[in-house]
């Protein structure tokens, strides 16, 4: 069996009790960084054997994982933070049990785009998650289409990254549309910053470097 088992975004305690069990009972843990996910293995005193699996590496280590099923072994996958499969390795090799008739549990828990949609104060009856946007190929157009979305827009963001996308949102979306922007959730630094977009992007501006990763959330077309 595999299971997708969400992991803490910042906070280490932010856990169910139910992952704990599954992690500790799985007979191995891919874990996308071993380095990363030793932390809180080892916070909570988790001695299961791990291996690591991530974009790079996945179509070459899913046949193992999926060997070691195959025969009766649980393998419990779980990336850096939240739930797998959202913005990280997941759906391949869940798609791959799927093609083989391998059981596959989702355990619910941890993902950064709840808690950023429901603090920032915009609409959370609908809305569409976009994940990262395209880097360069395609992302004009994305956008385009996304300043006509009716939902409320919510979108994943690297530190560095914030900037650049906070102007392309003013360009296509209009300076005046509402939005906040969430970076370190559930850590000791965690910060919602809510406004128009010209505002957030001129908070942000005034930092000299922008740390952790970001939700943006903007509210839908009129």
């Amino acid at each position: 069996m595999l299971y997708l088992v969400p992991t803490p975004i910042g906070n280490l305690d932010d856990i169910t009790l139910r992952a704990l069990r599954v992690l500790r009972e799985a007979d191995l843990i891919a874990c996308e960084d071993t380095r990363t996910s030793g932390r809180l293995l080892d916070h909570h005193d988790v001695d299961t054997p791990t291996t690591s699996y991530h974009e790079h590496n996945e179509r070459e280590k899913t046949p193992e994982l999926l060997t070691r099923m195959r025969v009766g072994r649980d393998v419990a996958l779980i990336s850096d933070a939240g739930s797998p499969g959202i913005s990280d390795p997941g759906f391949y090799i869940a798609r791959a049990c799927w093609e083989e008739d391998i059981e596959v549990q989702a355990l619910p828990g941890p993902t950064a785009l709840i808690p950023a949609l429901t603090a920032s104060a915009l609409p959370s009856d609908r809305f569409v998650f976009e994940g990262f946007l395209p880097k360069k190929q395609g992302r004009q157009t994305r956008l385009t289409t996304l300043a006509d979305e009716p939902r409320t827009v919510v979108l994943y963001e690297s530190p560095h990254r914030l900037l650049r996308t906070l102007e392309d949102l003013i360009e296509h979306f209009g300076a005046d549309r509402r939005a906040a922007v969430a970076r370190e959730l559930t850590k000791k630094y965690e910060e919602v910053e809510r406004g128009t977009l010209k505002e957030v992007r001129s908070y942000f501006g005034g930092y000299k470097k922008v740390r952790g990763e970001c939700v943006v959330v903007v509210d839908g077309a009129s």
